[in-house]
């Protein structure tokens, strides 16, 4: 049997405290999390972070306080792109994981660095790479059954679902980064009877779609496919991801090439990106295939991985109205679920993704797609919320909704907390819907 156990070192103490006080027991960036992202103070421009309490170090500027690797990581940190850091592979961001949390648990090194800390209220947070391509999965199989049975009622699922970890091409030009509005899209919409003719107009069926993504960081050569066993070396990290979806030009146009329109329009992503290293504590083991289920093709099957290629995440996803808002309301959780409820797991995306000979790069974003967690409460987005929108789901302050209004602000957030080891989170992803 192949060793099974993720390292965890000193990094991941859950005694460890840093002497800036906001970290300390911090729900999403303690010492331990230590997340990346570009951001740019008042009186500056932009360059990479990271994340720790309430505050964000500056990394080039302590370059020179690191060693060896870590202080090439961080040198290569201080551009307006994470994409060189993240090409240069685990080994580098793990030292500038080490180096730093060093640096901000020892008490003596406060007066050297505490001049790189900025407050994170004053600064502006940029997209933490230059995404060049975007591929998004399919990989949510209660979402997929609950969606197939809308438009298949008959065969949910289709033969290659459990054979072929799905997955269309998406737009890169349209991510953008958390608080950035998204414009209601317009389109083709399925004519009411059919033979009739296509309506165009503002789609009435919006929806959010609670995702992870998944961050390439070292790429492979044209031709040259990455093994399962070695997928997850070119994994720098995660983040929450809300691919937008207009449901009603995604009915009329998804066959027979899959979503196009219905998903270019704008995908919504958080700043920060948790590195695997921060994550080890919070790696489980991919849930079983129920009986009856294929066993994975050879290639992208890995013992390891199945042992450990999963994420203890909570994903959590939260609506509040203009009204709301107005009316100093907070937000209404919707629902909530696991990022276990992943059919295929990360490393299995990054393998098959290059199967064919596909060249993967730095900085490359992979969606979960939408992640339902089989039970009540658990839906990843409203279509399957409100039954394709037949029934309406009531808000505490009276207010229905079946599909997004504008106005309607969604935020995701997720969190890892497992016993003996500190709480981490990802931040939030929210948007505001804007006519």
């Amino acid at each position: 049997m192949t060793d099974t156990t993720i390292d965890t070192d000193f990094t991941h103490d859950p005694e460890a405290k840093s002497w800036v006080e906001s970290a300390n027991g911090h729900p999403d960036f303690p010492v331990q999390n230590l997340p990346l992202g570009v951001f740019c103070p008042s009186d500056g421009n932009p360059r990479g972070g990271m994340a720790i309490g309430d505050m964000i170090l500056d990394l080039g500027d302590i370059a020179g306080l690191l060693e060896l690797e870590a202080a090439t990581a961080a040198r290569l940190a201080g551009q307006s792109t994470l994409n060189e850091l993240l090409d240069r592979g685990p080994d580098s961001l793990r030292a500038l994981r080490q180096g730093v949390f060093k640096l901000l648990t020892d008490e003596d090194k406060k007066s050297a660095v505490e001049a790189a800390l900025h407050k994170a209220k004053d600064c502006q947070l940029y997209l933490p790479v230059t995404v060049g391509d975007y591929t998004d999965f399919y990989t949510g199989i209660h979402h997929a059954e609950n969606i197939g049975s809308l438009f298949r009622p008959d065969n949910p699922l289709l033969p290659n679902y459990k054979y072929v970890p799905i997955g269309y091409h998406g737009r890169s030009s349209s991510i953008r980064l958390s608080g950035v509005d998204v414009k209601r899209p317009s389109g083709q919409k399925k004519p009411a009877e059919e033979g009739a003719e296509p309506s165009f107009g503002p789609s009435a069926r919006l929806d959010y779609e609670l995702e992870m993504a998944i961050w390439v960081g070292r790429g492979n050569a044209l031709g040259h496919p990455i093994p399962i066993g070695e997928a997850e070396e070119h994994i720098a990290g995660i983040s929450i991801l809300n691919d937008w979806s207009a449901r009603d030009i995604q009915a009329w146009e998804y066959q027979p090439l899959g979503p196009f329109l219905a998903k270019n329009f704008h995908s919504s992503i958080s700043p920060w990106i948790v590195t695997m290293d921060a994550l080890a504590p919070f790696r489980t083991a991919q849930p079983a295939r129920p009986a009856g289920d294929p066993k994975p093709l050879e290639y992208l099957f890995d013992e390891r991985d199945q042992a450990t290629g999963a994420f203890g995440i909570t994903m959590e996803v939260f609506i509040a109205t203009a009204k709301m808002r107005e009316d100093g309301e907070a937000p209404h959780k919707l629902s909530s679920g696991p990022m276990t409820a992943m059919y295929w797991t990360a490393a299995q995306l990054i393998a098959h993704h290059s199967v064919g000979g596909c060249n993967l790069r730095s900085g490359d974003l992979l969606g979960t797609g939408t992640l339902t967690s089989g039970e009540e409460g658990g839906e990843g987005s409203l279509i399957e919320l409100t039954q394709g929108g037949k029934k309406a789901i009531t808000l505490p302050n009276g207010e229905t909704r079946t599909f997004l209004e504008d106005g309607d602000e969604v935020i995701i957030t997720a969190f890892a907390e497992k016993d003996g080891f500190a709480r981490i989170g990802l931040g939030e992803c929210r948007a505001v819907i804007n006519g």
